[in-house]
């Protein structure tokens, strides 16, 4: 698909030294820049949501891991005579 897009000229120039550099079409490199963006911007959105559950869990986890040592202890001192 053809667009038109507006970008700052040092930004051009580069591309088309890169382009050219690469041996691709200019579009090309474009397209490319474009995909990889997205894809960053999607794990990094994909990461966020993994830290939010992970966060939440950790707690349940550090708390379940507390009632659990000191269930331990109760069941393990339960014979102990003082």
């Amino acid at each position: 698909m053809k667009t038109a897009v507006s970008i700052p000229d040092d930004l051009f120039k580069t591309a088309e030294k890169t382009a050219k550099r690469l041996g691709i079409p200019r579009s090309q490199l474009f397209a490319k820049a474009l995909e990889e963006f997205i894809q960053l911007h999607s794990k990094e959105s994909v990461t966020e949501r993994l830290n939010k559950i992970y966060l939440k869990e950790k707690g349940s986890l550090e708390e379940n891991i507390s009632n659990l040592s000191v269930e331990f202890l109760r069941k393990s001192l339960k014979n102990d005579s003082w």
